[in-house]
C-alpha cells in the first residue's frame, strides 16, 4: 500500500491553479488566476509554465489571488517573481490580492513585499486603487 507521499509523487502533485478567468466579463486585457494548495518544489514546474501562458499579447493586468494559497516555499516564491519580471518586460502589470497568512508571513520575511503591489480584495486590484504595502495589509 503505498503513503500519502508516495501517491502524490507517482501521479504528480495536483496543479496549484485553481481557474484562471478572462474574456467577457472582464474588461479586456485583465486576468484573473486564482491559486489553490501549496506553491512549492513540487509542482513549480507545470505552475511557471501554465503562468507564463497567462503573458499572451494584448494582455495588460495580470491579477493573482492568493487567499486559497496553504503555503509558498522559496522555489513556489521563485516563480511568482520570475514571472514578474518577464511580465514586467512585456509591459504587463502584476498584482497580488488577499495573499493567505502564510504567503503574507514568506512575502514579509523575504522583504518581497515590497517588490509586489499587493491588494486587500479583487475589485481593488482590478481598479488599480487601494493597493497597500503588505506590512500594513496584515
Amino acid at each position: 500500500m503505498q503513503s500519502t507521499t508516495e501517491r502524490r509523487m507517482a501521479t504528480g502533485p495536483p496543479p496549484p491553479v485553481a481557474s484562471l478567468r478572462s474574456g467577457p466579463d472582464l474588461p479586456a486585457g485583465r486576468s484573473i488566476v486564482r491559486l489553490r494548495d501549496d506553491l512549492d518544489i513540487a509542482g513549480a514546474p507545470a505552475l511557471r509554465e501554465r503562468l507564463i501562458s497567462v503573458l499572451r499579447p494584448g494582455t495588460r493586468l495580470v491579477v493573482f489571488d492568493l487567499s486559497r494559497v496553504r503555503s509558498c516555499d522559496p522555489v513556489g516564491l521563485a516563480v511568482l517573481v520570475g514571472l514578474q519580471r518577464r511580465a514586467r518586460l512585456r509591459g504587463i502589470v502584476v498584482r497580488l490580492v488577499a495573499p493567505s497568512l502564510p504567503v503574507s508571513d514568506v512575502l514579509r520575511s523575504t522583504g518581497l513585499e515590497r517588490c509586489f503591489t499587493v491588494c486587500q480584495d479583487l475589485a481593488s486590484a482590478l481598479a488599480g486603487e487601494g493597493a497597500i504595502p503588505q506590512a500594513l495589509a496584515s
